[in-house]
């Protein structure tokens, strides 16, 4: 064994290896997704000018939101918000079938920036769903994007976060179980679950 692996003899210290230096990129960027939500917004604000409205934030970035804001992007919380034939841009977290329902009975201009990652997810959704499957969807609470994948198959999705929340569903047919995730989590997030 090389000296720097050995333990001492008689001491309890014992190295293992050198310690390791992590280099980051910096600066670190956005997604696709997001880049692509961004560039939508800009791009919506130099062709109709101010306002904008935006359901939800853009992204989750205080510093894009902010800079977006001052240039005339309004965020919104409920399509209700945004006046009648106005133009509504969705986030990059994508929505539910009953805000774009809602955005059209409006009579609202509307902009889709949805991640196409997320899109994905709500056509697997909407697959499973008509498969007859039961689908764990992994992902957080009150997330933009989770509230808007579960709108897509609100009877068959259940939200789970940890191994303890899967030990608790109920199931029909377990030969009959579908997995999707929030994109946004790392799969240190969803490998044990």
């Amino acid at each position: 064994m090389p000296p720097e692996l050995s333990p001492r003899i008689g001491s309890t210290a014992c190295r293992t290896r050198a310690p390791e230096r992590i280099l980051l990129a910096n600066p670190r960027g956005f997604c696709a997704g997001v880049k692509r939500a961004i560039e939508t917004v800009e791009t919506a604000l130099r062709w109709a000018g101010a306002p904008v409205y935006v359901f939800h934030e853009i992204v989750h970035n205080t510093h894009v939101v902010r800079e977006l804001g001052d240039r005339g992007a309004l965020f919104v919380d409920r399509v209700d918000e945004v006046p009648r034939a106005s133009l509504l841009i969705f986030s990059a977290h994508g929505v539910s079938p009953m805000e774009r329902q809602l955005a059209k009975a409006r009579g609202l201009r509307v902009v889709d920036a949805t991640c196409p990652l997320v899109t994905k997810v709500h056509m697997e959704a909407r697959r499973f769903a008509r498969e007859g499957r039961t689908i764990l969807l992994i992902g957080h609470q009150g997330h933009e994007e989770v509230v808007g994948t579960m709108g897509e198959a609100p009877d068959v999705i259940r939200l789970v976060i940890s191994v303890e929340d899967v030990e608790k569903v109920k199931v029909e047919d377990p030969r009959r179980v579908a997995v999707i995730t929030q994109t946004t989590l790392s799969l240190d997030e969803t490998r044990e679950v």
